[in-house]
């Protein structure tokens, strides 16, 4: 079976998939699937240029993603007049001398040597130390006092009006910051990171993904922290905006449509071609550079990183440029989660679902391959959601030869949606033991 054929018949079953659930259930559903599936087919492009291009073993994707998301928060969402005025100027000013205690720091470890440096450096971290908590404290309390119910928070840079209405692109430029942001993040864990063995950089990686969930977790003057962050602009229209055009309503009841269900499906499709249309330029882009020079030079520092050392290749900073960009990647895809969503929500930032899931999106679609990567993120995407959907009816066709009132049915029913765990680890085994380089191997 050639390449192309193998490609057209796995695209053709993820469709029919997607198609069949809309046709036999609903489309609602079905476009709901199409959205996330085509933000983690992002996400599994990303991880795949780590660690297919590269062989970097990211574990700490959710930290990225949800840079990401907060992104959406910093860029999309109207600024909160009443704290920039009670504290705003005081965390600037606090970050700000933060950020200058750093630079003395680093200028004191260049210029000196021996005791001297060790004496200035410490002396220069304690009192920049408390400096920066006394200027940083005062404002971040004044700021979350600020109608903590509803704001209590700085808001963001959408200045289109108190919904944010106005400046609707405010929504999409918010998508790329979200990957500068998380390049940003990938540069520093790197420079301290890639220098590890591939076990140890999982660990890492992990590790500083929880330590950016705890800080999006108790940081609220930035995103209200576990009070979570609600009502964020979107790029398109509003359902309940569309039903009051009369325009709207004329035409989809000409077509025979319910106004109210055609809106929301309207708007679904009107994100899907947005997210589309970032993964179509992403995946080009990757094609593009899997084929490079630089590409071929990638591959051959993930085979054997001692022939390209010998070759004069540069492997540490090859390794952080591809971080980087695979980390952007997932940033990108973190922040249009969020604006999907609506909202941020630390604490919905699970390993499971922004890591182990894209892993297995990786594995099953074809490490090293980016289009299988995207059709596995796809897929596993519509077996996540369709376990969780009809596991439940299976389950209760499965015990109806048992009693109504069991116990033990009862509780085989309600554990039904849990059972897409033991489903993705049976995909993935069988994956592993039948075609270990994916449904579509590395060309």
């Amino acid at each position: 079976m050639t390449d192309t054929l193998r490609t057209g018949l796995f695209a053709g079953l993820v469709v029919a998939l997607i198609v069949g659930t809309g046709v036999l259930d609903n489309w609602n559903l079905a476009l709901i699937i199409v959205n996330y599936g085509l933000i983690s087919a992002i996400m599994a492009l990303g991880v795949n240029l780590q660690w297919g291009l590269a062989g970097l073993f990211n574990v700490g994707v959710m930290g990225f993603v949800a840079l990401g998301g907060l992104a959406a928060v910093l860029i999309s969402m109207p600024p909160v007049p009443e704290a920039w005025a009670a504290g705003g100027g005081q965390v600037l000013g606090a970050l700000a001398i933060g950020a200058a205690v750093i630079a003395g720091l680093i200028a004191v470890y260049k210029r000196t040597a021996g005791r001297v440096r060790v004496i200035a450096m410490v002396v220069l971290g304690i009192v920049g130390f408390f400096l920066f908590r006394s200027v940083f404290d005062a404002g971040v309390q004044a700021i979350e006092a600020v109608n903590p119910a509803s704001t209590g928070f700085l808001g963001g840079l959408n200045f289109g009006g108190d919904s944010g209405r106005d400046w609707p692109i405010m929504a999409v430029i918010a998508w790329p910051v979200g990957g500068m942001l998380a390049a940003g993040a990938a540069w520093i864990i790197g420079k301290t990171a890639l220098g590890l063995r591939s076990d140890y950089l999982a660990i890492a990686t992990l590790g500083i993904a929880e330590i950016i969930i705890a800080i999006l977790k108790n940081e609220n003057w930035m995103s209200r922290g576990v009070m979570n962050v609600i009502g964020l602009p979107r790029p398109v229209p509003y359902e309940t905006d569309l039903q009051a055009d009369p325009d709207f309503v004329a035409t989809v009841t000409d077509l025979g449509l319910d106004p109210t269900l055609a809106s929301t499906l309207w708007v679904k499709l009107l994100y899907s071609g947005l997210f589309a249309a970032f993964l179509i330029v992403l995946l080009i882009l990757a094609q593009r550079a899997l084929h490079s020079p630089w590409g071929r030079m990638m591959r051959a520092i993930r085979d054997n990183e001692v022939a390209a050392r010998a070759m004069g290749k540069n492997v540490t900073a090859r390794h952080l440029q591809v971080f980087i960009i695979g980390s952007a990647i997932c940033g990108l895809a973190g922040a249009m989660m969020t604006t999907l969503d609506g909202q941020l929500t630390p604490a919905a930032y699970q390993p499971l679902r922004f890591t182990f899931l894209v892993w297995v999106m990786v594995i099953v679609g074809g490490s090293g391959n980016n289009f299988g990567s995207v059709l596995g993120g796809m897929l596993i995407w519509w077996l996540w959601v369709a376990v969780g959907e009809y596991g439940p009816d299976l389950m209760i066709w499965a015990t109806a030869w048992m009693s109504d009132d069991s116990a033990f049915k009862a509780n085989l029913v309600n554990s039904a949606p849990q059972m897409r765990f033991l489903v993705m680890g049976t995909v993935l085994l069988l994956i592993l033991r039948f075609s270990p380089r994916g449904i579509l191997p590395e060309k």
